[in-house]
């Protein structure tokens, strides 16, 4: 392979990755709890962008319910996202032809 062709794959890899990375942030997941009484949107990055959360469930004295229903949301959304991301990670590296296995830094 010559070192020309060779420059040339590395850098059009670089831009699909800065392409990919981009995708990412843009990304917006819902996960939902309680039977969808709880709702958290998160970015790309993981990163909390909405919460709704149902009238009925604000009762000073039970604050666990609540609690344990927006983690529950949370970890929903989170690992939605985290299938989405590795979903688009794959779909860019079979076009590449790098291994299916390979994991990209981020």
């Amino acid at each position: 392979m010559d070192f020309l062709k060779m420059m040339k794959q590395a850098k059009q890899m670089q831009e699909k990755m800065g392409d990919l990375q981009s995708a990412v942030n843009d990304l917006s997941v819902e996960g939902t709890s309680g039977a969808g009484l709880v709702t958290v949107t998160l970015n790309g990055k993981g990163e909390m962008t909405g919460l709704k959360i149902d009238p009925s469930l604000i009762k000073s004295d039970e604050p666990e319910i609540l609690e344990d229903l927006i983690l529950a949301a949370h970890n929903d959304a989170k690992g939605k996202g985290e299938a989405l991301v590795q979903e688009r990670t794959q779909e860019l590296m079979s076009g590449m032809g790098l291994p299916a296995g390979m994991k990209l830094p981020f």
